[in-house]
């Protein structure tokens, strides 16, 4: 995956009451572009997940970024990450409804009909790491080819709650403010994410 750009200074023109002093805008820039690089993956990974394809994946979570910097970048560092997920949860959900209406527009139209979503592919991340054995590479990736697609079959909210609290590992409170729901729907949603990944998958990630 290409790295995203760094944000320094793209909030600094649109939050703020009273101008801060260089060094703490300094200092709360290298805060935030920290912040980012440590999520860029993950956040593309959930989003590559939701939407099946990665450059909408990428504007998705590049326009999240983006807003985070412009919106909150002076609030407390500890708000960040919920913060960020919800509007990255929301840019999902705008881009899927997007897709919907020009689908159903599509049918209306004469000639062969383009469906972006059936043909989108789905790649894993080619990161050269130190390579295990041919075998056990093939394992982790059939096993983890596995996941996505059980993923995907989820309903939204649970597919959110899971991958909020288990590959952000977002507590409970946290999760629900950036689903922007309540903690007992958040505790529903993955409950029930987690008994049906079970059943589909006891077998390879038991």
């Amino acid at each position: 995956m290409s790295g995203f750009g760094t944000l320094t200074a793209a909030w600094m023109v649109a939050d703020g009451s009273a101008p801060a002093t260089r060094g703490v805008v300094l200092e709360q820039t290298r805060a935030l572009d920290k912040f980012l690089a440590e999520i860029e993956r993950r956040a593309f990974r959930m989003a590559q997940v939701a939407l099946r394809d990665p450059d909408d994946a990428m504007d998705v979570v590049q326009d999240a970024m983006l807003k985070l910097a412009r919106n909150y970048a002076t609030r407390p560092s500890a708000e960040w990450r919920p913060l960020f997920y919800r509007i990255l949860e929301n840019g999902i959900r705008d881009l899927q409804r997007r897709r919907t209406v020009r689908k159903r527009f599509m049918t209306w139209l004469p000639g062969p009909k383009e469906d972006p979503d059936q043909e989108a592919q789905d790649p894993l991340d080619s990161v050269a790491d130190n390579a295990p054995a041919v075998t056990e590479l093939l394992m982790q990736r059939q096993a983890m080819e596995r996941l996505e697609q059980s993923l995907r079959e989820l309903p939204a909210r649970q597919r959110e709650a899971f991958m909020l609290r288990n590959f952000e590992g977002l507590d409970v409170a946290e999760t629900a403010t950036a689903m922007g729901c309540s903690e007992g729907s958040v505790k529903t949603h993955y409950s029930r994410a987690v008994h049906t990944l079970r059943a589909q998958l006891g077998e390879v990630w038991g």
